[in-house]
C-alpha cells in the first residue's frame, strides 16, 4: 500500500469510507513536572489522535494470494536506532494476531502520531507503547463481536489467526478477515481510558512478542530507499549553511543574541549561485542553489563581532561546579548519618568527578524546510518532534497548526544533538528566501555547539562497623542544568538567555544498598555551559560513585565484591542478577596479594564488577531494567593504557518483545560507554569549547572492542522495562573497580585515559583512611 505523505494521512484516514480507526479526542498535552525538560504547549490539534486504523483491501482472491487489507498504527515516539518501530510493530501485531507484513508503523510525524513526548529515559516499550497495546486489543475484540454477531455465535466460540477470524469448532468453515469487516463502513472507537478493561492477550498465548524479529527498518537502508534526513530532495529546494558566534558552547550571558556588529554582504556578492545573506539578531546563514556554493559563501562571508568575557575556567572540573551557586534539594533522610559515621569503625569520603562530554554523532546535523501558503513542513531527525513543533512556534509565531514535522532517521545521539538547532535555522532561512532549504551542519559546528551532557561532582561518605555491615551514606551530587533551549531562540532574541535550572541531578541518587542511616542531596544548579541529557542522564555518574564505594566498602571489610553487594541488597530481582551474571562470567573471589604485580608479559590484570538501576526519583513507578558488569581488563603500565579484554552484561528488563532487539541495545549501551569510560572528554578555552573534530574528542573503535556476552534474565511473566540506557549505568564503575584490582589504585575522575592512569600509579600508594 502506498501510503499518502503524514500531511495528508490523517485527513485520508478519518474519512475513509473502508476504515475502522481507534481514536482519542485531542487536548493540551501534559505540561512538564515542575524541574522537567520541555516546553509547555496549549495547543490543541483539530482533528483526532489515531492510534490503529484497519483498512480493508478486497476480498479473498481466487487465486489464494493475500487480500490487500492492512492495518495502520501510529506511536509518538522515534527509533533512534534503538528498534523500537520493530518491538512496537510486534506488540501490535501479537495484540491483533496478524502478520507484520500486514502492519505499517507510524512514528513522531507530527501531522500523523499523537503527541505522547519526547523519546527520552527508556520509556517507549514500557509507557508510550501501553495505549497501542491497548488499542490494538480494542480493534480485535470489535471485529471478533463483529464476527461472532454475523453467524450468531458466542464471541469465546471464535479465534483470530493471522488476522482471519474463525470458529473454534474447525467443522465450522467460516472465514472472516479483518478487511472484510471492515469494508463498508467508516467506524470510530474512541480509545478506552486507561482504567476501563479490555481484553488482553495472555502472555502465555505469545507468537510475535519475545521472539528476534529483524529489524523492520534494515531493508530500506540496504537497498537505498529514503530512511535518513540528510538525503531528503524537495522541488525547488536550495542549500543553506550558518555561521555561528565565536562563542561556542555558551547559552547564557547579556551578550547572547547581542554580539553581532555587521555583515558584509558584499565579501559573497561575486561568488557564484545567487547568493543570498540572512541575519536576524545574531543568527546568520546564507542561501545557494548547491550545496558547494553555500559552504563556499559561510566560509567568504566577513562578519565583524563584539568583544566577549571570557568563559568559565574549567580545566578543574571538581572546582569549578563546587563554586557555582546552587540550592540544596534533599532527597533522603533517614536516621542520624553523622552519629553513625562517628561511631564507625571506617569512614570514607570520597569525591567522584563526571566530565562533560558529547554525544558525538557521526553525522553532523541535517533538516530540510519548507515554507509557503503560511505553513511550514520541515523534515526533521529530532528526537522530540512534537517538543520542537512548540520550540518552532515560540520562534516563528505561526501557531503550531501551521507547522508540521515529518520525522526521518538521523545520526544517533541517545539525548539531543544539533538536530533541533539545525531545524529552526532551515525554517528562518526558508522564510527569508521563500523556497524549501536544506541545512546540514559542519562538523566543528556539531562538535561546539551540540548540548553537552553535562559535568557531575558527587561527594560521597560513608561508613561501616567491624563486621562490615553498612552503617551511614551521605550522599551529595553537584548537577550543573541541562537544559538548552533551540539555540536560533537565544541568537534572534526571541527569548531570554537566562537559564533554566532543571532537577535532573536525582537519577539513581539513592543508594541500592541497605545502609541504617541515609542522607541524600541534590544541589541543583544553572548550567555551565550548553547542555541537555545524554545516555544515563545523572543516573550513571551518581552510579558510578554508588558503586566504586560500595566496591571500596567490601575492600576495606575484607569481603568479596560480589557477596557483599549480594549481603546489603533486599531486591531479590537485583540479587538473582548479579549472582547470574557473575556465575556467567566464572567469577572467583579476587586475589588483593596479586594487585599491581605485572603478569609475565608486563600486564597488570583485574576483574570488577558493578550492578545499577536507572531510577527516576520524580516518579517512583518508572524504573528501566537492572543491570549488571562483570568486565576483565588488563593495563599497560609503562603506557598508562587499558585494554578491555571480556565484559558480561546481565539484564532484567522484565517480558522481552525482542531479544534480537535487546540484546542489540546492551552491545550499543556497552560499547558506548566503553568509549565514554575510557577516552571522552570535553576540552574548553577561553572561548568556550574547544573540542572541534574527532583528533579532539577521540571515541573508540571497532579493533578496541571486546568480546560482550549478553545475559537476559528470564521474566516473560513480568511488564516490559525500558532497556535503552540500562546497561550503561553500572558501565564506569565496574571498569574502574577493575582497574583497581589490577593497580590497587582507586580512580574518582573519568575518563580513565592512558595520561590518567599514569599519573595515578605515579602518586604515592591510597590507603583507606577517610
Amino acid at each position: 500500500m502506498n501510503l499518502p505523505q503524514p500531511q495528508a494521512l490523517v485527513s485520508t484516514l478519518l474519512s475513509h469510507p473502508d476504515a475502522l480507526l481507534i481514536v482519542r479526542e485531542p487536548s493540551a498535552p501534559p505540561r512538564p513536572a515542575p524541574g522537567q525538560p520541555g516546553t509547555a504547549s496549549d495547543y490543541v490539534q483539530a482533528t483526532p489522535e489515531i492510534f490503529i486504523a484497519v483498512l480493508s483491501g478486497g476480498d479473498l482472491p481466487a487465486d489464494g494470494a493475500e487480500p490487500g487489507w492492512r492495518v495502520l498504527a501510529f506511536n509518538g515516539h522515534v527509533d533512534l536506532g534503538t528498534g523500537i518501530k520493530t518491538s512496537l510493530a510486534q506488540i501490535v501485531a501479537e495484540e491483533l494476531d496478524i502478520p507484520m507484513s500486514r502492519l505499517d508503523m507510524i512514528l513522531g510525524h507530527t501531522n500523523a502520531a499523537p503527541n505522547q513526548g519526547p523519546t527520552i529515559a527508556s520509556a517507549s516499550i514500557q509507557i508510550s507503547a501501553v495505549p497501542l497495546r491497548r488499542a490494538a486489543a480494542q480493534v480485535r475484540e470489535h471485529l471478533l463481536a463483529i464476527a461472532a454477531a454475523q453467524w450468531n455465535l458466542p464471541r469465546d466460540a471464535l479465534r483470530v489467526r493471522d488476522g482471519m477470524i474463525q470458529p473454534i469448532d474447525d467443522r465450522d468453515a467460516r472465514r472472516l478477515h479483518y478487511g472484510q469487516l471492515a469494508r463498508g463502513q467508516h467506524t470510530r472507537l474512541m480509545l478506552l481510558a486507561p482504567d476501563q478493561p479490555v481484553r488482553l492477550k495472555p502472555a502465555e498465548d505469545y507468537r510475535i512478542v519475545g521472539q528476534g524479529v529483524a529489524r523492520v527498518d534494515i531493508p530500506a537502508k540496504a537497498t537505498g530507499e529514503l530512511s535518513f534526513v540528510h538525503d531528503v530532495r524537495v522541488p525547488g529546494m536550495r542549500h543553506g549553511r550558518v555561521v555561528r558566534p565565536p562563542h561556542p558552547g555558551r547559552d547564557a550571558g547579556d551578550f547572547i543574541g547581542h554580539c553581532l556588529i555587521d555583515v558584509d554582504r558584499e565579501s559573497v556578492a561575486y561568488l557564484p549561485g545567487n547568493v543570498q545573506v540572512v541575519t536576524q539578531g545574531d543568527f546568520i546563514g546564507v542561501v545557494a542553489d548547491r550545496e558547494e556554493q553555500a559552504i563556499a559563501a559561510m566560509r567568504a562571508l566577513k562578519v565583524r563581532w563584539k568583544p566577549i568575557p571570557p568563559a568559565p575556567r574549567l580545566d578543574n572540573l571538581a572546582d569549578a561546579i563546587r563554586a557555582q551557586p546552587a540550592r540544596g534539594r534533599p532527597l533522603i533522610e533517614d536516621g542520624d548519618v553523622d552519629t553513625a559515621c562517628a561511631d564507625a569503625a571506617t569512614h570514607l569520603r570520597r569525591s567522584y568527578v563526571w566530565p562533560y562530554q558529547m554525544h558525538a554523532s557521526i553525522g553532523p546535523s541535517c533538516a530540510v524546510a519548507d515554507y509557503r501558503d503560511g505553513r511550514l513542513t520541515v523534515w526533521t531527525g529530532s528526537q522530540n518532534p512534537h517538543m520542537l513543533r512548540t520550540d518552532l512556534d515560540r520562534l516563528l509565531k505561526l501557531g503550531e497548526g501551521q507547522i508540521d514535522l515529518v520525522r526521518l532517521e538521523a545520526a544517533g545521539c541517545y539525548g539531543r544533538n544539533c538536530a533541533d538547532d539545525v531545524c529552526a535555522d532551515a525554517a528562518l532561512l526558508s522564510i527569508a528566501v521563500g523556497a524549501p532549504v536544506r541545512v546540514q551542519l559542519t562538523r566543528e559546528q556539531e562538535h561546539q555547539w551540540e548540548p553537552k551532557g553535562t559535568g557531575q561532582l558527587m561527594d560521597v561518605g560513608a561508613a561501616i562497623n567491624a563486621s562490615g555491615d553498612l552503617l551511614a551514606y551521605d550522599f551529595a551530587v553537584r548537577y550543573p542544568s541541562n537544559d538548552a533551549p533551540i539555540l536560533a531562540l537565544l541568537l534572534t532574541g526571541a527569548i531570554s538567555a537566562e537559564p533554566r535550572t532543571l532537577e535532573m541531578g536525582d537519577r539513581t541518587a539513592a543508594p541500592p544498598y541497605r545502609y541504617r542511616n541515609r542522607r541524600v542531596v541534590c544541589h541543583d544548579m544553572a548550567p555551565l555551559v550548553r547542555a541537555s541529557w545524554l545516555r544515563g542522564v545523572s543516573a550513571l555518574p551518581n552510579s558510578f560513585a554508588h558503586e566504586c564505594m560500595i566496591d571500596e566498602l567490601a575492600h576495606a571489610a575484607g569481603a568479596d565484591p560480589v557477596a557483599y553487594r549480594v549481603r546489603h541488597l533486599d531486591d531479590q530481582r537485583a540479587i538473582a542478577l548479579i549472582e547470574a551474571t557473575a556465575e556467567r562470567a566464572q567469577w572467583r573471589p579476587l586475589t588483593p596479594g596479586s594487585r599491581g604485580t605485572p603478569g609475565a608479559d608486563g600486564q597488570l590484570r583485574g576483574r570488577g564488577v558493578a550492578y545499577a538501576r536507572y531510577v527516576h526519583s520524580k516518579f517512583p513507578g518508572f524504573g528501566a531494567a537492572w543491570a549488571a558488569w562483570v568486565i576483565d581488563l588488563r593495563v599497560d603500565p609503562a603506557t598508562g593504557r587499558i585494554h578491555v579484554e571480556r565484559i558480561v552484561v546481565g539484564q532484567d528488563t522484565g517480558m522481552v518483545v525482542n531479544p534480537d532487539g535487546v540484546r542489540h541495545q546492551i552491545h550499543g549501551n556497552v560499547n558506548q560507554t566503553l568509549s565514554r569510560s575510557l577516552l571522552e572528554k570535553v576540552d574548553f578555552d577561553a572561548a568556550g569549547v574547544a573540542s572541534r573534530e574527532w583528533g579532539g574528542y577521540p571515541i573508540i573503535g571497532f579493533k578496541d572492542l571486546p568480546p560482550i556476552d549478553v545475559l537476559l534474565m528470564p521474566r516473560q511473566d513480568e511488564p516490559p522495562m525500558g532497556a535503552g540506557e540500562s546497561a550503561s549505568v553500572p558501565g564506569p564503575a565496574a571498569i574502574a573497580n577493575a582497574v583497581f584490582d589490577a593497580t590497587g589504585r582507586r580512580f574518582f575522575e573519568a575518563p580513565f585515559t592512558p595520561d590518567a592512569v599514569r599519573a595515578v600509579l605515579a602518586e604515592p600508594a591510597q590507603t583507606l583512611s577517610s
